[in-house]
């Protein structure tokens, strides 16, 4: 074959190929949603195992989620093929409803984005489709509890409480927005547990603390709730309660700025003060 007739036959197979050859190495659709608006392309990708993110809702505060977070960005190949917001955003809600997901919210001309929820084997899922110039953001969280790594040490607990009369105690873990104790916050009641029994003369207040999302009176009673669940707890497995007090803080004790994921994090947690 000449070079002369290679050419035309080249630029044939090179227009025969899908657009998903042109997405980003190592990215593909979400199983949630297999098939994509005509014309565009995975320009980024991003999945973690545990995070969270806001979902947009039709009146503040936006609604967290915490769970294996899948972040696809989709970008048109040739501006002149961009679907209009609505089209893209209508798809997206009717795409949720065919699987059987519940509307969430959409704003108010249905051309910005869209959230729905449903229940797959057995665990929600959140999704939230974003339309942009020229691109479209999908963003799914299926909840999960997080593997804890970083638990309470007895003796740890005992230092921190000498030195500056307070400890978060790591390991302590609820679903967002609720107050009963996960399964696996045992291994931290066991330590302070252990941190009482070491020295019965150690009585402590048990506080609750928050983020700043959400508002501020549900902060301050979910922190107090929290506390006293973990009393509720410790008394259960033998900790005299009068050894015990509780108390929620809510978000007016920050230990990072809760302007970011990383900062509300550590905002919410469950200390031990010394009385």
């Amino acid at each position: 074959m000449t070079t002369r007739a290679f050419f035309p036959v080249l630029v044939a197979l090179l227009l025969a190929i899908p657009a998903s050859a042109q997405d980003k190495a190592g990215c593909s659709d979400d199983p949630l949603f297999p098939t994509r608006m005509p014309n565009y392309r995975i320009e980024h990708c991003e999945h973690k195992a545990f995070d969270s993110y806001d979902f947009f809702t039709v009146k503040p505060p936006k609604k967290r989620v915490e769970g294996e977070y899948t972040l696809i960005t989709y970008a048109v190949s040739k501006r002149e093929d961009e679907a209009s917001a609505l089209e893209v955003i209508r798809n997206y809600e009717n795409a949720l409803k065919k699987i059987g997901a519940k509307i969430e919210g959409i704003d108010p001309n249905a051309k910005w984005w869209v959230v729905g929820s449903l229940t797959v084997d057995g665990r929600k899922v959140w999704a939230e489709a974003q339309k942009g110039n020229g691109k479209i953001w999908l963003r799914i969280v299926r909840e999960k509890a997080m593997a804890q790594t970083i638990v309470a040490n007895a003796a740890a607990l005992a230092s921190d409480l000498a030195t500056t009369g307070h400890v978060t105690v790591h390991g302590i873990l609820f679903d967002t927005g609720k107050s009963d104790l996960r399964p696996e916050s045992a291994g931290a009641l066991a330590e302070i547990e252990k941190l009482l029994k070491a020295d019965p003369k150690l009585n402590v207040y048990v506080v609750g603390h928050t983020d700043t999302v959400g508002n501020l009176d549900a902060n301050l009673a979910l922190s107090k709730a929290r506390a006293e669940a973990v009393v509720r707890a410790l008394v259960r497995d033998g900790v005299a309660a009068a050894r015990l007090k509780s108390f929620g803080n809510g978000p007016f004790a920050p230990v990072a700025s809760n302007a970011a994921d990383e900062g509300r994090a550590r905002n919410r947690r469950v200390e031990l003060v010394k009385q």
